[in-house]
């Protein structure tokens, strides 16, 4: 009998949002989303020891990105 309720699959684990930005490590790629939209991508450059302020290097254009918690956006692996 199969378990009822959610079960994450690597695939789906992989693209959860992270809640605990301290988790992510330098060059950690990820994907930056806002209202269900992929802002941007890149690599973490820092994220802040309170975990609510990430850096960014962007891939493209933009060289350095600043992304605070308190704006509303979300962060996943890529």
């Amino acid at each position: 009998m199969k378990a009822r309720g959610a079960v994450l699959t690597r695939r789906s684990a992989h693209q959860a949002p992270l809640t605990d930005w301290t988790e992510l490590r330098a060059e950690d790629p990820v994907e930056i989303v806002k209202h269900a939209q992929v802002v941007t991508t890149g690599r973490v450059e820092e994220v802040s020891l309170s975990g609510n302020v990430l850096w960014l290097m962007a891939e493209g254009a933009e060289s350095r990105r600043l992304f605070l918690k308190s704006d509303g956006v979300l962060v996943r692996r890529a």
